[in-house]
Formats: structure tokens, sequence, C-alpha cells
């Protein structure tokens, strides 16, 4: 038997995902908690290992073994993590290799005044900010690109092609939010993304700059990654079976 977790996180004072010695982990936090209730060491499986400092709406994990009660396993977990479902999957469930796509959200504040309710969940851009030049960016992003640019040089990646489904800046006042939809995304792929956008709504670059970047460039022709704390891994998407 395969149980699927559904789990939301504030990432802020994690070190990611990934167990990692001496540090609190989203992961270590969970097979901590399903060991208790198990009574036998659990191995938990991901759909993305976040990086220290990003949240999560949608997380999906998964474990060998069958359902534990919900409130007792939200009982033995910090406030800053809550597990929205636990159910049986189907058999050979898999996180990662079933996911047929992920959305992350890029959250960005675009006043001069930081905000004291979202620090922890928004980059605060007190910067010139032209918002048609980040739809332009936004707008060139569907498709199948080489991206090469928006990831670490050193990196475990050996393929760099990647198929965004939808991409788009939405706006809420000073609140600009950035979706994106692909079939995997490499590390930092969304937070370098949004940092070279800014550096294009700043007057820095220009757009057409931007496109360029995606058919292949070296990372250190893109802009900055920004920083951690304004991306969310909103939703996983799987087959219907």
């Amino acid at each position: 038997m395969v149980t699927r977790l559904l789990i939301e996180y504030d990432g802020t004072d994690f070190a990611g995902w990934a167990l990692q010695p001496g540090r609190r982990t989203v992961k270590g936090e969970l097979e901590a908690a399903l060991a208790t209730l198990r009574g036998e060491p659990v191995a938990l499986s991901v759909a993305g290992r976040t990086d220290a400092g990003v949240h999560a709406w949608g997380q999906v994990a998964a474990y060998a073994g069958a359902p534990v009660r919900l409130a007792s396993l939200n009982a033995l977990i910090g406030d800053d993590v809550a597990v929205l479902s636990c159910e049986e999957a189907h058999p050979g469930f898999d996180p990662r290799a079933d996911a047929e796509a992920r959305t992350y959200c890029y959250s960005v504040l675009a006043r001069s005044a930081p905000s004291a309710f979202r620090r922890r969940t928004t980059l605060h851009w007190p910067y010139a900010c032209d918002r048609d030049l980040l739809h332009a960016c936004a707008a060139a992003l569907p498709g199948t690109h080489d991206c090469t640019a928006f990831t670490l040089t050193e990196t475990e990646h050996r393929w760099f092609t990647r198929i965004v489904e939808t991409a788009e800046w939405r706006e809420r006042g000073d609140a600009l939010e950035f979706w994106i939809t692909a079939d995997a995304f490499l590390r930092h792929m969304t937070r370098t993304l949004v940092g070279t956008m800014l550096e294009v709504a700043q007057g820095r670059r220009t757009p057409d700059e931007f496109v360029a970047l995606l058919a292949g460039a070296h990372r250190r022709d893109a802009g900055h990654t920004a920083k951690p704390h304004g991306l969310a891994l909103a939703a996983v998407r799987y087959p219907v079976i």
C-alpha cells in the first residue's frame, strides 16, 4: 500500500525539503512524526524538493504503508507545516515520476514601503517596475526552451529543455504574482526567471534580450536569482486514473 500526502508549509525556518544533518527540514519533521505514529521508520518521496526558504501550498509526498489519522499527524508537527490530506494512493504511486506538471507562484510587492505582514512570503521590490515589460516577458515563456541560463552553473541536471505550459504576471494593486506551469523545473529556474524579468522591468535589459536567453544562453548572461521567500510550490498535477 502507498499513502499520498498533500502538504503546505511556510519554508522560512526550514533548511529546505531534503534531510540535512543538524538542520530542520520539512522531510525530517514529517518523517519523525510518521515514525512515531506508525512505530517504525518512514521514508518519504516528494514531488518537488524545495530549497531553504521556499514555501508550498500544494506539495505532494508519499510513503509505503497505510494512512495515519490526519489530526494525530498534524498534532506532532510544527505550526509552520500542515498536512491537508493523508490517503491511500494507487499501487506504485510515485509523486515525482508520475507528475505531469508543477505550478509555482512568485510574489512581489512593487512599492517603496515594505509590508509588515507579507515580509515572510513576498519579495519587496522598491525599484522601477514597468508592468507592461513584465507581461511581455511572461508572454514569451510558453513553449519549449533550453533553460540553461536559468539554473545553477554547477548542477546535477544533464537535460535543460523544459516545456512551459503557461506563464503570466497577475496584478493585485501593489502586489504582483508570477504564475508558471511547466512539465518540470530546473533548480532555481523560477527564481532566476523572476530576477531577470524584474531587471527588464527596471530598464536594465530589454524584453528581446530576455527572450534570447531562452535559447540556451550561459547562466552569466541572465539576471540575479530572486530571493527564495517569495516562491511557493502551488500545485502538482497528476494523470486522472
